[in-house]
Formats: C-alpha cells, structure tokens, sequence
C-alpha cells in the first residue's frame, strides 16, 4: 500500500498542469482513496478499534474517514469481541480523553479492561488513573452503558455515574482463594447491572437490585453480619454461591432463601457449603409455591451444605418438576430414601436429562488445603462421608426421571451390582453417557452385562474404578479387592447368609462413618470411639471364651492406611474413622479338625505426630511371646469375631492345598515340627471370595471390603494380630499356624508390611512388635499376641519392598527402629514392586485378572483413568470409535473381537502396558480406518524391535512411528497428524478406485517374499524440531516427501501459525486442502509408482510415542 499511497499524493506537487496528474501506467491504481467517505466508514464497522486508529496516520481521506466514523459511531469495542483479553495497552489520562471526545454519540463502549489502573492521579506524572477514566468516560453526553472487569473501576462509575449500566457480564479477574484483602466492592441499591459474578472479592452485604439477573458468588467473604437482610432480587434467573465466607449462624440465611423464592423467573440454584438452616427450603417453599417460587427452576446443585434435609431437596424437585433439567446432589443427600420419596409423589420429569449423585464441588477436590485452613479462612465447617446410596435406590432413579440421559455417580460405596438397577420400569432406555467415580464394590461381571442392556449408550468415563485386590489376600482368604476399607462393611447387612448385597435392612449396625481419602475434600478423620456391638455367629460349640452378642466393646480410633492401586512406590496414606475392623479370616483347620472359631484381634493406635525414621535395608525382628500371654490378651481383644468355616470352603482350600504342594516343596519350604496335620490353603491356596458378599454368606461373618493397608518395609509393630486367629479354642486344639500364613493374615488385618526375602526357601519369622524394647501404649489390649510356634524366638533378615516413607509411618505410633542393620542386599526394587507390592506376602505373586468385557450396539467410545482392570475386552462395538486409557496400572492387554470403526486409541501412563500385544490385536483389525494410536511409556522402547513388528508383519497399511521427545508434552504434532493422515490415505483410495492403480497386500506369500529390511516396504524417516524438541518419524507413507517439498500453491492459507518449522506436515500453508488438489502436486510421484508396480495401502497406521514420562515418572500434563 505504501508506494502506491506515495505516487498519488506527490504527484500533483510535482507536476504543472492537469495531464500530469493522470497515474503513470507503471504505477498500480489506490482504489482505497477514490471511495467515498461513507463506503470507507462502512467498511470500518468490521475492523477491530485498533485498526481504524492505524488508519489514521495513512493518509488525508483516510483520516477525514476515520473522523467521520467517530463522529457517528454508537457502540465500541476497545477488544474487538475478545473479552477476555485486555484493551491496548498505552493508554493515558489524556489519550484517553481524547479518543472519547471524538466520539460524542457514543452509547455504549464494550471491552474496557486495563491491564492496570492507578486509583488516583499524580501530579507532574502521566498515567492512566480511575478518575482519568471517569473524565473521560463523563465527555460523552450520550453513554448508557460500559463494559469492565475492574473492580475499583465498576465502584467508581457506580458512585459518580449511576445512570450507566454495566455491559455484559462483569467478572472481575483478580479472584484467588484465599481471598484477597485488597479485592472490595460495595454493591449500592441503585446499581445497574444484569450480571454479576464476583471471584475471591470482600463484599460487605447483598441489597435489594432490582435489575440483576444472574448473581455468581464464588469464594466471596461477606464482611457484614446480616449480609442478606436487604437481599431481595426480583429479576434474578441464575442464583449461585460456592465455597463463600459468610455467616456460620444459620438463622442469617432465611432472608436469603425467602428473596430467593420472590425471583419467579430462577432458573438456576446452585448453594455449595452454604450453612442454610436444614427445613428451611421446605417451609419457604410451602409458602411460595403458589405463587410460583422455584417453579422454573432447571439446574439445582447442592454441595456440602451442612444441614441441607432430604425434604429441602425434595420439595425444591417436586415445585420444578416441569422445567428440571439438571440436578446435583451432596453425598449426605445420595440416599435411597429421596429418590423412593419422589418415586411416591408420582410425578413426571418431562425435560429432566442430567443427574450427579455424590456431587462434591471440584475445589474441595483439588484443593491442597486441609480442611481446619479452609474453616480458618472463614468456609463453613463441614465434613462429607461418601453417599449411602445402595443399587435399590438407583432403581429407583430411572423410575422416578424416565428420560435420563446424562449419569455421573462419585463415590458411592455400597453401589455393588449395576445390572440389577435394570427392570421392567427402568430400563435406562435414554442413557447416553455414564460415568462412574471411585464406586470401589461395583462388580466387574455385573458392569460387563450392565453396558450390553443398556440401548442408548453412547460414552463410557471410569475413574480410580475396579481397584486391583491387595496382593496376597487370596492367599490368606480375605474378601479384599474393592479397596474401600472398612466403609460398606459398616453399613452392609449383618445376616450374612443370603447372597443378597443389596439387602436394604442395615440391623442394628447403622453407624454411617467413612472414611475419606486426605485428597478428597481435605476432611479430617476424627470421631470419636464408637461402640461397636460384636457379633456371635454360630460357631459349632466352640464359643468357650467367647462373649455374647450385644455386649459393647470400646475401642479406641482405627487409623489405617490405604493402599492404593496407583502408588506404587510411595503410598498415598489414607484415613477411616474409628470402628471396629472385621474381618473374615478364612481359617482353615486340617482335613481332621471340623471347623474352628477364629478369633482376629485389631487393635490400631493412631500416631501422635510423625516417628523418627531411620532407613534400614535388612530388619531382624525378634519373636518372643508366649502362647499364656495370647490366652490373655485375645480375652481382652478389642474387636472379636467368630468364624465358621464351611465345609465348602474346606473343600476348596484342600485342594488349593493339594495344589500348591507341589510348589512349596520345590522351594523348600519347611514345615515346623509341631505342624501335625497337614493344613490347606496354609502356604497359599488361592481362597478367594466371589466378593464380599460371597465370603460373607460363606464364612458367617461381615467381611470388610477394603484394601489391606502398607506400611514401609522394615516396620516393626506391637500392634500384631495373630496370625490365623489364634485364640483360646485354638490353643486349646494344640494346632499351630504356619508362620506364612500367620505373616500374611496378620499383617493383612493390622495394616503392617511384614518384609519376607526374595527367596521362598528363607522361612519369614514373624512380625512382632519390639514388645520387649517398645513401651507398650495403655490400652494396648492385644499387643504381641502369641506369634511364635512353640515360643521360640528366632531372627531373620527380611528384604524390604518399599522405601520408609512418611506416609506410610504417619499413622503409626510404634517407633521404627530397626534392631540390626546387616550389609545391603542390592534388590531390584521395581522388579519386585512388579510382582508384590502389598501385604507382606514372600510368595511373588501376579496382578489379579480383571477383565473389562463391553459389548454394546451404541458404545462410542470409553475413558479409563486409575482403574484396575488388566483386560479390556471389545466383544461387539459396532460404533466403537474411541479408547483412551490413562494412569491405569495393571492395564496389559486389549482383545478386539468386533469394533470395526475404532480409529483412536490413547494409552498414557500405563505402567505394565504389554504394547506389542496391544499393536497385534490394533493392526490385525480388517483395514477399513485409518487408525492412530497414542502412548506414553514409561519405560524405555527399544525402537528396532518395534519397527521390525509393525513392518514386517502381515499389516495391510502404511504405517508411521512417531518418537516425540517434548517435555512437558506438546500435542501439536498429535493433533495435526489426525488432520492430514486421512488425506494421505484419501489420495491411494482415489487412486485404487477410480485410477486402477495397483493395491498392496500382506499376505503370507508377501512376508516370505520380504523376510529382511525394508520388507518390501519404501521406509524412510523424517526429523525435525518442535519448539525446541526433538521428533523422529519412521514411516512408509507414499506422497508424503512429496507434499511436504512443493511450493505453496494459490489456496495456500497463511492464517494458521504452522509451518514445517513447527509441525511435521502443515497441509493448509501448501494449499493442499483435499486429496484432489494434492494429485496435482504428486502426478509425478504417482506415474513413478505405476511404472515400478509398486501398490500402495488404502490405509493408514500413526503410532504416536511420546516419550516423557520413560524414566518411570509421570509428568504432569493438562491434556490428559
């Protein structure tokens, strides 16, 4: 534009009469000036504001223009519709001005955001201050509204020009948690505003604001103590306030609730940790209703209000019956009750579509803050237990909203078999997308036929779901594997002997205590003791000691770590409330011996404070107790239960016996001398329950279905339990217990991680307490229980598995000194980690197979994060598009039985990911995708090998190994390779199809023909940079070099921020937008090909490494 500007204004200077001013014909026309003033204001109604100042200084007509425009224009954006960024920096007092003198009929100015404004001017100083604004802003006669995010800014303008309304919606940007003491707005009666939503901001009250609409409060301290007296806002349609500092007295909220009822047109209630007064909803609503309070609702989402009733809940769904689309339900609301309350009100629910049982707000998920820091800083003291809600009162759900299509339930512990939520009145007919969040007892088998009945299922979304069984409890026969520690067992049922789990009458046990994970919601543990009613279950005669049923026992706080299925080395510690731990020990007596009692005594001391450590590789624990003191002790057991062993369960365990014989004798296991009668299952018969309920009915007694807990290597703990519950019958017997299975049992139930060597053919002593060098705590009623065979004491060195962290001594009182320290024996520790990682069991022992099976007409796609499973399993998935994968430990395998169409499958971090396994079944699929697979490893690839697997084999499409080195990752190059993969693949199609040319195979003929490199295959590789990283690709792909190499053709598209410089092939800035404007560019390349016969594939494979996390360490990544 320059030069041409240049020729026609000097033009007329230098020439003499008016022939001269004709243009030269070398110089190009300046059409831009010989338009008209209005066509030219015309055309800078769609120019950002910036622009049109540019074109200021261009030219005479064009800043004649540009002042015409000003003079007339009514609206502005000083952002340019984005606004969410800030206006031009550069602004001063008096530019300002200027700018807005310009403009006299401006009515309303949008985007005014200053990245930073001083509040008051300084002589002598040019700055963009408030009151500068405020001149500015008063020099236009006509203004009627401003749009701003600054708070300082809104206040003022309301203060000294309360005629302007506030644009749009005002969200100031400052907002953090805790809240900011210098973030403070008073909100005056007369404010013109429509929306309001205020982050991290000190307001002193509510008022009365007639013309608000949409009131947003989020982490706002209200400084006044009757912040609501005045609250009254007719107008207003979206009501929410989350995690806000208020009044704690619950009183001071019914001004709130009943100016809430006065908005008829409220559409949207979201109350999250506000304390209202429990009952209050109902009253308000009673009165209102009539008059059509809360009618209209469609979204209502209660979060951790403390004395929210079932009734508030209830009434606000029964008033909005008509227009409810959404609803958001707090744990202690998560209740079979409220759902056969609505059910009985026989109403319909015709819009209703969305529904999140157990909804806790995700700050107090991701929040690092403990919960007495969140009460500090003036948050609502309120402590969440995971919802009650059983599989009967999700039945009941789908009767009572018939049209659901949205599901999402988090952390519901006493959901067991999803296929019995389908009968003939709830058949989930319109289910769409499910998704499930830490339900630990959700059975596999029952989730499997779940997803085949449902018709409509669309997405699938599994997190921390199906945790893997701590290691080592079949061994001992623990019904372990839901991981939820002693939670549902709790409220499960006590009559045990029908197989029913989800038996509603919860007898006289109804104490509904949880324990919550540390990340959660950052709640405490901390009730108190609570009296726990021990149980007599019918014993065959042999309750000699036993004391009757009913009796209350005390018994001091349970503390007790969890072991999570995503730690591996480190342990997250996890807390339980204290309640008395039962556990169904499968204690199997000889083939002569009926069926005994067990007695298991816990006894669990929480810490008082963290234990001085000291690292030690090699433990010797000395074993000292005497079968008397076990008399005694066990008599004063905190926590007793009787077992009956079945003749069932016998059966099996004698031949898990018979079995393993064979195996124990071949490591050289010895049996102690006092061992009379064989013992099955003793050395590691696998008794495993089909599941909590299962070994409820069979043993008799509640089982806990919880992870055994860990604690570091070398701990030595006087809160020992004995091992095969040995108590006075048993003693009685004469039978000793073998010393492995008294390691496992024991430190299965007291939570230790008793360390045995890494060859079976070392016999583990067992783990007793330093009772001789420890001080025992008062109270310690079953401490060094008899662990010994016959008394004796031995020592011997144990390998650890795990270093001594913090976490895993936090909860211990028992201080872990180890008596000797030995030289170090060098172990693998990650190898070993592999293998057995949880509760002390010396046998390696593999991850417990869960399989994932899905077969579902309508299934688009599922999302795995943190579950347990180790198969996925696509039986028939007709729709099947998608899998991704994420943080999922034990996941090995994949088997792809039918899912024609799935094209995308993401696996990151996935330790023990078995990923030639994975390639085979992907790549085997008929080729009629083209297909993309994304990994992260975590551990090194070798690249050669991999090669050599996919090319070789009998894979019939081109395939390309991306190595993507970016740390932390970059995805760029990901997510363009989806975008031109398919036009490679377009232009073979074209070409096969309607060029006749020569289409590849792989067929067994073909492999033999190729047994070396290439393999028949035209394998070349490409490298480059992105921002500064590193990627390689291996690929056969035909017209790629080609592509990548022309010039940019007249489609070329330079709008988009890639080149080959930032991505591996960026088709938009060539021009090559389809696979027909490619074949032009290739014509040469394609007759190449058709002379040397060579076919090409009409599909494509991208396997996408990126290696990030190979060290082992997973990195923190926002995209996953």
């Amino acid at each position: 534009m320059g030069p041409r500007r240049k020729a026609s204004k000097l033009q007329p200077v230098g020439g003499s009469g008016e022939a001269e001013l004709v243009l030269r014909p070398s110089e190009p026309k300046d059409y831009i000036n010989e338009l008209s003033h209005e066509v030219l204001c015309h055309i800078f109604r769609y120019l950002p504001m910036k622009d049109i100042m540019c074109m200021e200084c261009l030219s005479r007509k064009l800043r004649e223009a540009v002042t015409l425009y000003l003079r007339v224009v009514k609206v502005v954006d000083l952002c340019a519709g984005r606004w969410w960024e800030y206006m031009p920096s550069g602004f001063t007092d008096s530019s300002f001005l200027l700018l807005l003198k310009k403009m006299p009929d401006l009515e309303q100015l949008y985007g005014l955001h200053p990245r930073y404004l001083e509040r008051r001017r300084v002589r002598g100083y040019e700055a963009f201050s408030i009151p500068g604004v405020l001149e500015a802003l008063q020099a236009c006669p006509n203004l009627l509204g401003v749009e701003t995010s600054h708070l300082e800014l809104v206040e003022a303008i309301w203060n000294y020009m309360p005629q302007v309304h506030i644009l749009g919606k005002f969200r100031n940007r400052n907002g953090a948690f805790p809240i900011p003491a210098e973030n403070k707005l008073t909100i005056p009666i007369t404010a013109k505003i429509q929306t309001l939503h205020l982050v991290g901001v000190n307001v002193p009250e509510i008022p009365c604001v007639s013309m608000l609409r949409h009131l947003y409060l989020k982490w706002v301290r209200l400084t006044k103590p009757q912040p609501f007296k005045d609250f009254l806002c007719v107008s207003l349609r979206t009501f929410v306030m989350r995690n806000c500092a208020g009044p704690t007295n619950s009183l001071k909220y019914v001004p709130l609730v009943t100016g809430l009822a006065s908005a008829r047109n409220l559409e949207q209630l979201e109350l999250v940790r506000v304390p209202f007064l429990g009952g209050l909803i109902q009253h308000v609503v009673e009165d209102s209703w009539r008059s059509g309070g809360f009618r209209n609702l469609h979204t209502i989402v209660f979060g951790a209000c403390k004395n929210a009733l079932e009734v508030d809940l209830g009434y606000l769904i029964i008033t909005a019956a008509r227009r409810l689309h959404e609803l958001r339900i707090q744990p202690s609301l998560t209740k079979d009750g409220v759902f056969s309350a609505l059910k009985m009100a026989e109403l319909e629910f015709p819009q209703f579509e969305t529904l999140h049982l157990g909804y806790v707000d995700e700050f107090l998920l991701q929040c690092k803050m403990s919960h007495s820091e969140l009460v500090k800083y003036g948050l609502a003291d309120v402590i969440e237990n995971p919802g009650i809600i059983t599989d009967i009162g999700i039945r009941v759900v789908n009767e009572v909203f018939t049209n659901i299509k949205y599901l999402l339930i988090y952390n519901c512990p006493h959901l067991h078999n999803p296929h019995q939520w389908i009968t003939d009145q709830s058949r989930w007919g319109r289910l769409v997308d499910l998704t499930l969040v830490r339900c630990h007892a959700i059975k596999l088998e029952s989730f499997s036929q779940f997803i085949e009945l449902l018709p409509s299922l669309e997405f699938i979304c599994l997190d921390q779901m199906f945790r893997e069984p701590p290691k080592g409890c079949a061994r001992v026969g623990l019904s372990a594997g839901t991981g939820i520690g002693v939670s549902s067992a709790l409220v499960s049922n006590q009559n045990s002997n029908n197989d029913n789990d989800n038996n509603n009458n919860h007898n006289h046990h109804h104490h509904h205590h949880h324990h919550h994970h540390n990340n959660e919601a950052n709640l405490p543990p901390a009730p108190p003791p609570v009296v726990v009613n021990n149980i007599n279950i019918n014993n065959n005669n042999n309750n000699n000691n036993q004391r009757s049923a009913g009796v209350p026992v005390p018994k001091p706080p349970l503390v007790i770590s969890d072991s999570d299925s995503e730690e591996e080395e480190g342990l997250v510690s996890r807390l339980m409330p204290a309640s008395c731990l039962q556990q169904p020990a499968s204690c199997t007596e000889g083939r002569n011996t009926g069926p005994h009692q067990c007695n298991i005594n816990v006894c669990v001391f929480p810490g008082k404070g963290k234990t001085p450590l000291r690292r030690s590789n090699n433990v010797a624990v000395s074993v000292a107790a005497s079968v008397d003191q076990t008399k005694a002790q066990v008599l004063e057991s905190s926590c007793e239960k009787s077992c009956q062993v079945t003749s069932e369960q016998i059966k099996a365990d004698m031949k898990a016996a018979v079995e393993n014989s064979k195996r124990t004798s071949n490591k050289g296991v010895t049996t102690e001398a006092g061992e009379t009668s064989t013992r099955p299952g003793a050395e590691g018969g696998p008794v495993r329950s089909t599941g909590s309920a299962g070994a409820a009915a069979r043993t008799g007694v509640r089982p806990v279905t919880g992870s055994v807990s860990r604690v570091g290597p070398g701990v030595a703990t006087s809160r020992q339990v004995d091992g095969c519950g040995r108590g006075p019958s048993r003693a009685q017997t004469g039978d000793s217990c073998p010393r492995e299975s008294g390691v496992r049992q024991s430190s299965g139930i007291a939570g230790v991680d008793s360390l045995g060597p890494r060859d079976a053919s070392r016999r583990p002593a067992l783990l007793v307490g330093q009772g001789e060098r420890q001080p025992v705590p008062a109270g310690s009623t079953s401490a060094a229980g008899s662990v010994s065979q016959q008394g004796q004491a031995r020592d011997e060195d144990f390998v650890p598995r795990r270093p001594l962290t913090r976490s895993c001594t936090r909860m211990s009182s028992v201080s872990l000194i180890p008596e000797t320290a030995r030289p170090r024996v060098t172990v693998r520790r990650k190898r070993m980690a592999d293998k057995s990682t949880s509760t002390s069991d010396p046998v390696t022992e593999d991850d417990h197979i869960q399989i994932l099976s899905l077969k579902s007409k309508n299934l688009v796609g599922i999302t795995l994060t943190n579950c347990g499973i180790t198969d996925l399993v696509l039986k028939d998935c007709p729709k099947m598009m998608f899998i991704h994968a994420t943080r999922c430990r034990v996941l090995k395998q994949l088997r792809v039985e039918s899912a024609p169409i799935v094209n995308r499958f993401d696996y990151a971090q996935c330790k023990k990911l078995d990923m030639e396994q994975v390639l085979d079944q992907i790549l085997r699929m008929p080729a009629e995708r083209n297909r993309i697979i994304y990994m992260r490893p975590m551990h090194q690839i070798d690249s050669v090998a991999l090669e050599r697997q996919l090319f070789q084999g009998p894979y019939p499409y081109h395939i390309a190994i991306v190595h993507e080195f970016s740390n932390p990752p970059n995805i760029r190059n990901k997510v363009r390779i989806r975008s031109w993969m398919d036009t490679i693949a377009n232009i073979s199609q074209e070409l096969i199809k309607y060029e006749f040319f020569p289409e590849a195979t792989r067929t067994e003929e073909d492999l033999k023909k190729y047994p070396t490199y290439p393999w028949g295959r035209d394998i070349y590789t490409l490298e480059g940079l992105v921002d500064g990283a590193p990627y390689s690709m291996i690929t056969d792909f035909p017209w790629l070099r080609t592509l990548r190499a022309a010039d940019p053709n007249s489609y070329a598209r330079y709008d988009f921020e890639d080149d080959e410089s930032t991505t591996i092939y960026a088709p938009r800035r060539k021009g090559q937008l389809s696979a027909d404007i490619c074949m032009e560019t290739i014509g040469e390349e394609i007759s190449e090909r058709r002379q040397s016969k060579r076919g090409v594939f009409q599909r494509v494979v991208v396997l996408f490494l990126h290696h990030c996390d190979t060290p082992g360490e997973p990195v923190d990544d926002d995209y996953i």
